[in-house]
């Protein structure tokens, strides 16, 4: 496949191993990714991960800050295929029309569930027992083109965002790989979504990081696996903002959610619908994640027995 001339879009730590794959197997003509960004406190201007796999390996780098303003610059790079893996950016007609063999997406959800831009996080936060990656054709809409293949994961108990985000980027690779050489033959599959499936993985807002002690264990637990490690479920104490990385769920008969009613020397205990909610690792306001035996350590306990929790 090496005759293969690819134009990958990509952005986050997610594609790297999908362009690595490319790299190694095809010809990649250019790599168009999302602008550079300012991060932190000292707004440090700061590559994408895309963007430093291909300069390190001294690929041609695109960085439209709104790819249809630059289709002249696309448009002008020879190419057989794109390929796209969580890009940012909705391609324009010109583009999904420009190469003869199309423009495939590499998606990490059982498509047409979780269509969107946080896929891996929805489906841990609703609990869903399995989820997978789809190698798709794309079209003019949001992750709605026909479906090439699919290959299934089981969701582990112990899965976060963060496993998740891993197990799938190498799943991902390794399903395009296997399915690249029937969309050059024009030999594979192209199933039709069906529309009366569809759900969606919206990107996570600030307002969807707030836990709610009001709701059963299951949910909260789903909630804080889902939002571990980025961005990270929160709750506020005694209105400072406390995020919360992890937590076991233990059912009982609870007179009143959302207060703290046990205290241990590795956890505190909140309540919630259906029983206590310990919360062993955390990171409090202003300060760097600790677990909670070290952050009891620090603190006067009084301060927690009549805490007020939102």
């Amino acid at each position: 496949m090496k005759d293969l001339k690819v134009i990958f879009m990509g952005t986050p730590e997610f594609a790297v191993p999908i362009l690595k794959m490319l790299n190694e197997n095809t010809t990649v003509v250019g790599v168009v990714t999302q602008p550079d960004k300012l991060v932190g406190r000292k707004k440090e201007l700061t590559f994408s991960p895309i963007k430093k796999y291909a300069l390190k390996n001294n690929l041609k780098v695109f960085q439209p800050e709104k790819i249809k303003e630059h289709l002249d610059e696309i448009l002008s790079i020879p190419c057989d295929i794109i390929i796209t893996c969580a890009y940012g950016q909705i391609l324009p007609s010109k583009i999904l029309e420009y190469p003869k063999l199309g423009c495939i997406n590499v998606h990490a959800s059982l498509l047409p569930k979780y269509r969107g831009g946080a896929p891996i996080h929805w489906c841990l936060i609703n609990g869903e027992e399995k989820t997978g990656i789809t190698i798709m054709y794309m079209d003019k809409g949001m992750d709605s083109g026909d479906i090439i293949k699919q290959e299934e994961y089981l969701i582990k108990d112990i899965d976060t965002v963060s496993t998740l985000h891993d197990k799938l980027s190498e799943i991902g690779s390794s399903v395009l790989l296997d399915t690249l050489p029937s969309i050059i033959n024009k030999t594979n599959k192209r199933i039709k979504q069906d529309e009366s499936l569809v759900t969606y993985g919206y990107n996570i807002t600030r307002e969807d990081e707030r836990l709610d002690f009001n709701l059963t264990g299951k949910e909260i637990i789903n909630k804080i696996r889902g939002l571990n490690s980025w961005p990270l479920a929160n709750f506020l104490l005694n209105d400072l903002e406390y995020k919360v990385l992890e937590a076991y769920f233990i059912k009982s008969k609870i007179d009143k959610a959302n207060k703290i009613i046990d205290i241990k020397k590795d956890a505190i205990g909140i309540s919630c619908q259906d029983g206590i909610i310990y919360l062993t690792k955390i990171k409090p306001f202003g300060k760097k994640v600790m677990d909670v035996k070290s952050y009891l350590n620090g603190i006067d306990k009084s301060v927690l027995q009549n805490a007020k929790i939102n």
